[in-house]
């Protein structure tokens, strides 16, 4: 029996457009719909008679226009006949609105075009989408990332001198729970008081985290510790009305579609940090770039499910989530959902700190967070890690023994399934030193060892990225190492290295192609397991100068005769001071020594 295709019509392919895109519903000020019987010209373009497809026309002509061509299945929409049907419609439409998305689709490919330009596969997904993710095409604009540094310097400096929050994290916090807040409606306005403002945060935060608590009941440690958080003057009105338009400003930047994950409250450490006492050093947090670059080291995908066990503030699970959505399309696709729901892990010890990554995590919308107060050293951590089928890790734990740095890495690679890829940061001697180092080799493989630049930590640590795959014992087997020597990144007073020349991107597209091809860099490494866990720098070349020979002779010989170095150094300085006489024209020197001249040049 022979099997026959069976393909949808093109009236069924535009009936399930119609469901996809969102045109069936009805929208105030907004003509939209599907059909083979409506015109242009009942549309609103005089005395055109062609019949869309589909269409979505604002009466506001400043917004974007979405036209909708289709065809069965059966149908090649690369075919240059489909095209340029889908232009001409473009062209109509283009006469009233400035910007008009064509979508060419057969149920099964969708083509996108901006105007008259055809967007690639990298630009957009691969399925159709609901109506707003291709109006945002037309809403996308760069972030002004020094504007964000000065509007943090501004409410760091508001919290802490004319509020009085002293505690580094309290402001961190007071200001996270804020951009939460207004991220999800918060009604902040000018001239309310100090009370009214505090409440009105704290009402939205609660209601933003309703539907996550039914999932992760420990989110209330968010709210818990915000209403912790005491002031030692709320009486300034001038302080509140700023606080709220700073707040305001950086909420509007986050919003924005162009926000490709750059943490938010790494932006804010940078600031607070200049603040930071020596007694609350525990925390190291992982500079944006870093784990952009970690990310693509161990070829993170949409599909996959990340784990950080020591998440900080949540910077590796927000360039996850950024990035993973990006790939899939973009944040207005059906596939984010997934990725917020159920493909971000994080576990965090600090009762604060945990609260700052839900808030992080809620800056930009993530859903139900997969958040875990846990202590990572324990067997209930290695459980939890265990139910969740984890098939990436992104983690900078911290580096202290006293904190169990290398009990939390054996405790997540013993966790994992059998051939995760797990990237750490570590200290570079830190497999070395401590003697649970090379137990980690009975069990897995250190595959990769990238030694990073000096500067990346303010801290003064000197660091490496460990790429381990899990569940695979070391062997003999060699370790791959290289070091980046620069990453680009200049210190700007009182707010941390930035990447203020654009440097970093070349630079990290460089050093993944060489760490994937393991060549190309004369700093690269095959390093025996047996004789060292870390990038080993090349020994300083021995020179030696005539300068140094003549001396070490001069002191050998005065040794042999019994004569002490430094005694007879501080004889004939005082010879000299007592018993001569200097004079000095120029460069020229004369020393008159019991009346025998002594000239430079000669003697």
């Amino acid at each position: 029996m022979v099997n026959k295709n069976i393909y949808r019509t093109e009236d069924e392919v535009r009936d399930s457009a119609k469901i996809l895109l969102g045109f069936d519903k009805v929208e105030a000020n907004v003509k939209q719909g599907t059909g083979q019987i409506t015109t242009f010209n009942q549309l609103g373009f005089k005395g055109i008679i062609d019949k869309p497809d589909g269409w979505y026309f604002p009466d506001d002509r400043t917004l974007p226009a979405i036209i909708l061509e289709t065809k069965s299945e059966k149908e090649d929409i690369s075919s240059l006949k489909w095209e340029n049907e889908l232009k001409k419609n473009i062209g109509i439409v283009n006469k009233k609105y400035k910007n008009v998305c064509g979508i060419l689709y057969n149920g099964v490919d969708v083509k996108v075009f901006k105007n008259d330009i055809e967007l690639s596969n990298i630009e957009i997904s691969n399925a159709l989408q609901d109506k707003s993710y291709y109006l945002s095409l037309f809403t996308q604009d760069t972030i002004d990332k020094q504007h964000i540094y000065n509007l943090t310097k501004r409410i760091n400096d508001c919290l802490h001198t004319e509020f009085g929050i002293k505690n580094l994290y309290h402001r961190m916090i007071f200001t996270a729970c804020a951009l939460v807040a207004k991220r999800y409606g918060a009604i902040l306005v000018n001239n309310m008081d100090f009370t009214l403002m505090k409440n009105s945060i704290l009402s939205t935060l609660s209601k933003s985290l309703e539907d996550s608590r039914k999932q992760n009941l420990k989110l209330d440690l968010l709210t818990e510790v915000y209403s912790e958080i005491k002031m030692n003057n709320t009486t300034n009105q001038d302080a509140i009305n700023n606080f709220i338009d700073w707040v305001s400003e950086i909420s509007d930047c986050v919003n924005s579609d162009y926000w490709n994950g750059e943490d938010v409250m790494g932006i804010f450490f940078n600031e607070f940090n200049r603040y930071k006492k020596k007694s609350e050093s525990g925390q190291v947090f992982t500079p944006d770039h870093i784990t952009s670059f970690m990310y693509r080291l161990i070829e993170v995908n949409q599909n996959d499910k990340i784990l950080d066990a020591a998440c900080g503030s949540g910077a590796f699970l927000v360039k996850a989530m950024c990035n993973m959505m990006k790939e899939a399309g973009g944040i207005n696709t059906k596939k984010t959902s997934q990725i917020k729901d159920t493909q971000l892990y994080g576990i965090e010890f600090d009762r604060e700190i945990f609260a700052l990554a839900c808030a992080n995590m809620l800056i930009h919308k993530d859903g139900k967070t997969n958040l875990e107060h846990l202590d990572s050293r324990t067997k209930e951590a290695c459980d939890w890690i265990k139910s969740k089928k984890i098939t990436k890790v992104l983690m900078n734990p911290p580096f202290e023994t006293k904190y169990g740095c290398l009990t939390i890495v054996e405790n997540v690679l013993k966790s994992v399934p059998r051939n995760t890829k797990c990237a750490f940061i570590l200290p570079d001697k830190k497999l070395e030193k401590d003697k649970k180092g090379r137990k980690l080799l009975k069990h897995s493989t250190i595959e990769k060892i990238i030694k990073l630049p000096e500067k990346i930590f303010s801290e003064g640590v000197t660091t490496s990225i460990f790429i381990f795959t899990a569940g695979v014992p070391q062997n003999d087997k060699e370790i791959f190492a290289c070091y980046i020597k620069e990453d680009g990144l200049e210190t700007v007073k009182n707010q941390g290295r930035q990447d203020v020349k654009d440097k970093w991107q070349s630079i990290e597209d460089r050093w993944v192609d060489i760490i994937y091809k393991q060549s190309g860099d004369d700093t690269i490494q095959w390093i025996k397991p047996t004789e060292h866990l870390s990038y080993q720098m090349p020994e300083k070349p021995f020179e030696i100068y005539e300068e140094d020979f003549a001396k070490t002779m001069m002191d050998y010989l005065m040794f042999k005769q019994g004569i002490d170095v430094k005694e007879f150094s501080d004889a004939l300085i005082k010879k000299v001071m007592y018993d001569s006489e200097i004079c000095t024209k120029g460069n020229d020197v004369t020393i008159i020594l019991r009346g025998k001249e002594v000239h430079n040049e000669e003697d």
